[in-house]
């Protein structure tokens, strides 16, 4: 049997002979001194690898695909078929000099041989085509974050040709950016949009073409409600407990209303720690230093509560209705609880109807005025005697959170969601 000749041997000339490469200086561009050459670009979104938002960039892999026509290159074939060429070729000719804008870091993957292709038409048309991984600035704005939508775009230009060398345009309109099926675990892709623009930098170099590759993320809110709002949230409202406690428990105040603050404390700091430093206030900032100033106040509020009870003990003291020999501190090893029933509370003095309804009225007719039947006159205290209520009732002022605090963060929670939503 014969051997199957090697198709490679076939070849009457080699590839660099057959392109006439070193025939022409490769080091100009197709056309030079003529109009600008075109070169269309069309892009296939491979992933988006990563979002960062304490460096302010995202990382996306995809194939970026050049065209254009360079009649050096053309060659005479009977079947009008295409050759195709790995990276050693391309370094032996021209090809457009695109670059990202903003790029931190790129690179073209060479697993296992460098990820490039060529492919020259008889006809002189290229295809160049190179997978690549590049890691682009973005600024973002979390003044609503995690409730944000962010707007990202990676831009691609010629680096030395501006308009009158080289214009770089879409391929195929919006059609020339594709994606793949891309998932990511704290966004939610909306939409990508390809468009093109043109760019300025100084007299010297000119316009320059500008191609955007736009895409719109919406962040999942899920993540952070189980991590940050939820454990908020009940903080907050573990913070009320001590409301409930007899105002006589110190230890068991105290330590709740310390704990409470310094998770509190914990949280804003983790959250702190996984974003950007930034000089605005972002809407996780208002609701978690919202939700921390509720928990402090708490701790206040029984600071208040320990104040006002102690001067009523004074004050009683003082009057004769508790005995010297008294002591708080033993009465609580008992039962951890101070009973107000076992104090002598005395009532108001009555006060006599003395208010006329006719100012004019002499003394006798007023000594035979009779308010109506069935009404009460009440005086209007001052702030002075509100203020000797309260800490004559100390006990007033819990139960008075038990009610205020709750509401007020029930209102904020309301005005927040809906304001931010």
């Amino acid at each position: 049997k014969l051997k199957r000749l090697d198709s490679t041997k076939t070849l009457l000339i080699k590839s660099e002979q057959l392109l006439r490469i070193e025939e022409h200086d490769f080091a100009m561009r197709p056309g030079f001194g003529g109009s600008a050459i075109p070169v269309g670009i069309d892009v296939q979104v491979e992933s988006i690898d990563s979002i960062s938002e304490v460096n302010m960039d995202f990382t996306m892999t995809l194939y970026l695909r050049h065209y254009w026509k360079d009649e050096r290159l053309a060659f005479p074939s009977q079947t009008n078929q295409s050759r195709t060429f790995d990276s050693r070729l391309v370094k032996k000719i021209w090809v457009p000099d695109v670059f990202f804008v903003h790029s931190k870091r790129s690179f073209i993957h060479d697993t296992t041989m460098e990820n490039i292709m060529l492919r020259v038409y008889p006809d002189g048309n290229i295809l160049f085509s190179v997978r690549v991984t590049v890691t682009a600035l973005r600024s973002m704005d979390f003044t609503i974050f995690p409730l944000d939508t962010q707007n990202c775009s990676l831009e691609l230009e010629s680096y030395a040709y501006n308009e009158n060398d080289l214009m770089l345009y879409w391929k195929n309109g919006n059609d020339s950016l594709r994606t793949d099926e891309i998932v990511l675990s704290q966004f939610f892709i909306e939409q990508f949009q390809a468009s093109s623009g043109l760019a300025f930098y100084s007299s010297t170099t000119g316009w320059y073409n500008r191609l955007f590759i736009s895409f719109l993320l919406r962040r999942h809110i899920f993540f952070f409600m189980l991590q940050t709002y939820f454990p908020t949230m009940l903080m907050v409202v573990l913070s009320w407990v001590s409301f409930w406690i007899d105002r006589r428990a110190v230890p068991a105040r105290v330590s709740l209303g310390i704990t409470t603050v310094l998770t509190m404390s914990t949280i804003i700091t983790g959250v702190s720690s996984s974003m950007p430093q930034v000089s605005y206030v972002k809407a996780v900032d208002i609701y978690l230093w919202t939700s921390f100033l509720l928990v402090f106040l708490s701790v206040i509020e029984y600071a208040a509560v320990n104040y006002c009870t102690t001067l009523e003990e004074m004050r009683k003291m003082k009057r004769g209705k508790i005995p010297s020999t008294f002591n708080a501190t033993q009465a609580m090893a008992f039962d951890g609880c101070f009973h107000d029933d076992e104090l002598e509370l005395t009532s108001f003095p009555r006060i006599a109807p003395t208010l006329t309804s006719d100012p004019l009225a002499t003394p006798s007719q007023a000594s035979d005025t009779r308010p109506i039947e069935g009404t009460r006159l009440r005086r209007q205290r001052s702030v002075r005697e509100n203020v000797d209520l309260l800490v004559s009732n100390s006990y007033l002022i819990d139960s008075y959170s038990r009610v205020v605090f709750p509401l007020s963060y029930l209102l904020f929670n309301t005005i927040y969601w809906g304001l931010y939503s």
